[in-house]
């Protein structure tokens, strides 16, 4: 989750793991998408994708199942903890770039 010091989620602030977090968060909640098609959206090679997904699942952000026989199809999906985890990045980078004002400047 969060550092306790307000610094920005690691795990997330990768240019690339942002990428993925922004793009699985625009799904409806609970919703997965296909492996292939999340890889297609990001145009990012598939070993590449499998790396920042297994960062991303270890912190417990996304989950991955596989359907079907064989190589099957992967899908990926944020867990209840990624979603509350990216809400409260972007809080965080909301604010940053909030301009800073002097309540005494009129």
């Amino acid at each position: 989750m969060t550092p306790a010091d307000g610094r920005l989620d690691p795990i997330i602030h990768a240019q690339a793991r942002l990428r993925v977090m922004t793009t699985l968060a625009a799904l409806p909640t609970e919703d997965r998408i296909a492996f292939g098609r999340l890889r297609e959206l990001l145009d990012m090679t598939p070993g590449n994708l499998i790396t920042h997904l297994r960062k991303l699942e270890e912190a417990g952000y996304t989950d991955s199942t596989k359907t079907g026989p064989g190589r099957g199809t992967t899908y990926v999906c944020l867990t209840s903890a990624g979603r509350t985890a990216f809400d409260q990045y972007m809080r965080q980078l909301r604010a940053l770039l909030e301009p800073v004002t002097d309540e005494g400047d009129s």
